[in-house]
């Protein structure tokens, strides 16, 4: 049976069209975009969605006065899509405790950051004001709390000295585009078992922080 997903998004969708082409309309993957549904209505994503023939739908935060209410709504949207899959690509909201505890641990998000390092936001600056050797995405499972779910897969970039943080942003957005369908790809053949404390690929839990990988030639290698 293909593996119902439900894309959230709240901007250009990029990720999105990674998923498109790399997992909805691969032959080979088990999976399918039931849906795509953004936080503004005004989202580019969701031209990209309507444009591969994909239901969309704007739940629009400004329209609400809390997040307790707006989730609910988004809530009601999803339900009817049956997902298996939450997808967070690119999606600016913090979720209430209670929406993600509703569909707790089938909530997955790609975060632009090597997890655990740089929960949050700016985390393209704050690994240069480091001066890290690597940055990079990692794809996780939602909790309650911020950017601390199970990793389930990290991809590293390497930082080239003259890097800024637009420039960095741009490299690790590429190698989300690859981490994001692999992942995908690895439910949809059934060899990943999330739960809300780990992950398990191939029967085995991953460690703390997932499978480590970097782009060679366009592909994902082991590090």
């Amino acid at each position: 049976m293909s593996r119902r997903l439900v894309v959230l998004l709240s901007g250009r969708g990029s990720n999105l069209g990674a998923l498109i082409e790399q997992v909805h309309l691969h032959p080979g993957v088990a999976a399918e975009i039931v849906g795509v549904v953004s936080s503004r209505r005004d989202a580019v994503g969701l031209e990209r969605a309507a444009a591969a023939n994909l239901y969309t739908r704007a739940i629009d935060h400004r329209d609400f006065p809390d997040r307790e209410s707006f989730d609910a709504a988004l809530a009601r949207a999803i339900l009817p899509l049956a997902p298996d899959r939450l997808i967070l690509a690119g999606f600016m909201r913090i979720l209430t405790n209670a929406f993600v505890e509703r569909f707790s641990p089938s909530i997955l998000n790609v975060h632009p950051s090597l997890l655990p390092d740089f929960r949050g936001l700016d985390t393209h600056r704050r690994a240069l004001m480091r001066g890290d050797a690597y940055a990079g995405a990692s794809i996780h499972v939602v909790t309650p709390d911020l950017d601390a779910g199970p990793v389930i897969a990290r991809v590293r970039v390497p930082i080239r000295k003259a890097d800024t943080p637009e420039s960095l942003a741009e490299r690790v957005l590429a190698a989300e585009h690859l981490l994001f369908p692999e992942v995908l790809r690895w439910d949809a053949a059934g060899r990943l078992v999330l739960e809300r404390e780990q992950v398990l690929l191939d029967h085995r839990a991953l460690p703390a922080t997932g499978i480590d990988l970097r782009v060679d030639r366009e592909e994902l290698v082991p590090c």
